[in-house]
């Protein structure tokens, strides 16, 4: 899904969690960040859920896409997926030792995008 994203011009990196789905049991929960100066939209949102249908399918389109600035990333440059499946379940209180992270500041930023 994260490869799909990403072929998408206007996407520069993404990484998927699952999160709980009343319906499908797991859902599919997405954080995007856009090329330099492209604008979040629903256009935008949408265009993004139809390359990953084209390209894998629709069982694998994103429930939610999270606009991200950034990803939380230790200092080796690996993607700290315990708390962006945090953030994505909401448990804010639950995100566990941020020291490690080249830049903490991408954790406010995407917990304040959390509804956009």
């Amino acid at each position: 899904v994260e490869s799909a994203l990403v072929s998408h011009p206007q996407c520069v990196e993404a990484a998927v969690v699952g999160v709980e789905h009343e319906v499908k049991g797991q859902g599919i929960y997405a954080f995007v960040t856009l090329a330099e100066g492209v604008p979040y939209s629903e256009e935008l949102r949408k265009s993004l859920i139809k390359v990953v249908r084209e390209k894998i399918g629709a069982f694998a389109a994103p429930d939610k896409i999270h606009w991200a600035p950034g990803l939380p990333k230790t200092r080796s440059g690996k993607i700290m997926r315990r708390i962006l499946r945090k953030i994505a379940s909401k448990s804010l209180d639950e995100l566990g030792d941020t020291s490690t992270l080249a830049d903490p500041s991408v954790v406010d930023q995407l917990i304040a995008l959390a509804d956009c």
